[in-house]
């Protein structure tokens, strides 16, 4: 009873501290730059996972980076926690305002800045999409080829370290990240490899740009990246290879990497199952699709993916394996009827064993979905207990209030 009192106070607390500035963010923004509509709100509390909308008590639209900055110091006076949003495209219940406070919705910030097409570089804000920024560059010669799937805002990008079937030629956002403008808690801003930097390599000291490369918002606001680009190819082939096992298409993916072919993506997918799932979920209503993902070496992959096909049989689970094959990484896509507590618990307890089986093949709970709400405690796990004492005591150097997105990737300051 004491404890729903206290929360109660918090609650009502922190109401009372947005109305307080609500005013200053105004001025800040403009009128039309905040938010408090309920349809507003709950469309800013809730990404594409199954995690349950959690609206944040007001939404702010900045403009640019001082109008990130100044929100953020009044933020911070008053205590209140920060929740940067971009497309909401990810997985992992990544925005969801579990303690309320304010969204800082980055939609506005829509500039592609600085290109240099002799340096393949580019500088862009935060609700720069990938598919915008390519539209962009359409006419350079250049693309930028980190394709998560969904058209997700490239700092959204960085912030949850994504990438996609593109990732066995051109890696992931963190080799693709060559320098980051961030916004602390408490409003100062900071450039990660130096402000106008973008060398195509350094060995200058800790290596700030990673860091907040993969932080899901827990360390800072990312209002600027700059990234690398690439050259369009001038042909692009496409094969469809059968295989007697998976060990044998595996094996094929390993001597082909090995032989220094340039394959931009190797994928592997169950098409009568992802036909089955599809046909299923737009035929019923009211089903969720629950999207887990993990990544182990390569040479493990025939083992873990058997083992999971066994185990969704046997937890009476629909859904498709859709794998990397050339990194390693795959994807389950399962039907839940939300109203089914049943299936819910057994695709919960499904998407436990298939990190575990990963952990245990010296792979990782997640290769690009993030930890977000959802793995936290797998992370632990992963990394062991001294590592989480190391991110936990930079993320208190870093955010000593614990206001930037808190209860994320970090089980420390639980809702």
């Amino acid at each position: 009873v004491t404890t729903k009192v206290d929360l109660t106070h918090d609650l009502s607390a922190q109401r009372a501290a947005v109305d307080r500035v609500l005013s200053a963010f105004r001025s800040i923004c403009g009128p039309d730059g905040v938010s408090l509509g309920e349809a507003v709100r709950e469309q800013h509390g809730k990404d594409e996972s199954v995690h349950k909308c959690r609206p944040p008590d007001v939404v702010v639209f900045p403009r640019c980076v001082e109008e990130v900055s100044a929100l953020a110091k009044v933020c911070h006076d008053h205590n209140l926690p920060i929740i940067p949003f971009g497309t909401g495209t990810g997985l992992e219940g990544g925005v969801g305002a579990v303690k309320g406070g304010v969204c800082f919705s980055l939609r506005n910030m829509d500039q592609v800045l600085d290109l240099h097409p002799e340096d393949f570089d580019v500088t862009v804000e935060p609700g720069v999409t990938r598919k915008a920024l390519n539209a962009y560059l359409r006419d350079t010669g250049l693309w930028f080829p980190v394709d998560p799937g969904a058209d997700a805002s490239l700092c959204g990008m960085a912030a949850t370290s994504a990438s996609g079937t593109n990732a066995v030629r051109y890696g992931t956002m963190r080799e693709n990240t060559l320098n980051l403008e961030v916004v602390l808690s408490d409003g100062r801003i900071i450039h990660t490899a130096g402000k106008g930097r973008r060398p195509r390599k350094t060995s200058a000291g800790y290596n700030l740009t990673n860091l907040f490369v993969g932080s899901e918002g827990t360390l800072g606001i990312i209002t600027k990246t700059t990234l690398r680009l690439y050259g369009i190819p001038e042909a692009m082939v496409s094969a469809v290879c059968s295989f007697p096992s998976i060990q044998a298409a595996v094996d094929s993916t390993v001597q082909i990497l090995q032989a220094g072919v340039p394959i931009a993506r190797i994928g592997e997918e169950e098409r009568e199952k992802l036909k089955i799932i599809c046909d299923f979920k737009n035929s019923c209503e009211n089903h969720d699709a629950y999207s887990t993902d993990v990544c182990v070496p390569l040479s493990r992959l025939p083992q873990i993916i058997v083992e999971t096909k066994e185990d969704l049989l046997e937890s009476r689970l629909t859904g498709p394996i859709a794998g990397h094959v050339g990194d390693g990484n795959f994807h389950c896509l399962m039907v839940v009827d939300p109203n089914d507590p049943d299936e819910q618990h057994r695709v919960h307890l499904f998407a436990e064993r298939l990190a575990r089986r990963a952990l245990a093949m010296g792979g990782t709970c997640t290769g690009e979905h993030g930890v977000g709400l959802g793995k936290r405690v797998l992370l632990q796990e992963e990394v062991g207990p001294l590592a989480i004492q190391v991110m936990q005591g930079l993320k208190e150097t870093l955010d000593p209030k614990n206001l930037m997105n808190p209860g994320k990737i970090l089980l420390q300051g639980d809702p």
